[in-house]
């Protein structure tokens, strides 16, 4: 009994503390969500983004345990009227998409950290935190773009230099180089509000590789190396 009560995590709820939660399905959900909008282009895309984005959070809710009753289902009820709030913004004004952007990006925000809670409370590293911080890392360009395509929207200008097409595409595009810190340089934001976001998201593109996933990668084990 003392033994399998050390394996729980106190804060965490009953889930064995060995099991940070299951992130593949999450992971291919990410990556089908970048390549959808970055292949495919309308309205109705923008539209299934914001869904694929309220399944990764609903995801994100579901690999974390609770003993309450209640907790779960009313931070799902938030994020479902978030995503409705999101969706009904879609089809308005510049404003309207505007602030859509806003949410979209605080729903990926949410869903960042928790996985980060959830992988990080955990000693043993498994292939499942692997995909966590991987989705995390993904989740992290596309809110950025989101939040990308809110100023541009709600900024009443230009938000790339030279009048550069601005859209979907092109902001995550933009998103994942400053994320990655490749900077090509083809893009470039035009105003101070999109270059300081830029420098905060290569500063947490740059500090959540060197500190959280090569930590995670150094701590891996498979199944067979942790039994032992």
């Amino acid at each position: 009994m003392a033994q399998q009560a050390a394996q729980r995590d106190p804060e965490l709820g009953e889930g064995p503390a060995a099991v940070p939660g299951r992130y593949g399905l999450l992971l291919i959900l990410l990556i089908c969500a970048y390549l959808l909008s970055a292949f495919v282009t309308g309205r109705w895309v923008s539209v299934l983004q914001i869904l694929i984005f309220t399944g990764t959070a609903l995801l994100a809710l579901r690999n974390w345990p609770t003993t309450s009753r209640v907790t779960r289902p009313a931070v799902m009820a938030i994020v479902l009227a978030v995503s409705a709030l999101s969706l009904a913004l879609q089809f308005t004004t510049e404003t309207g998409t505007g602030i859509a952007g806003i949410w979209t990006g605080l729903i990926l925000l949410g869903a960042a950290l928790l996985i980060v809670r959830r992988v990080f409370a955990f000693r043993t590293v498994t292939v499942q935190s692997i995909y966590g911080v991987l989705s995390v890392y993904i989740i992290l360009g596309l809110m950025f773009a989101a939040f990308y395509g809110a100023i541009g929207h709600l900024g009443g200008g230009h938000f790339f230099a030279n009048n550069q097409p601005a859209s979907t595409q092109t902001f995550q595009y933009f998103s994942f180089t400053t994320l990655t810190t490749l900077g090509y340089g083809d893009f470039t934001a035009a105003g101070n509000p999109g270059r300081a976001v830029a420098i905060l998201e290569a500063l947490v593109g740059q500090i959540y590789l060197i500190t959280l996933v090569s930590r995670m990668v150094a701590q891996f084990r498979t199944p067979g190396e942790g039994a032992r």
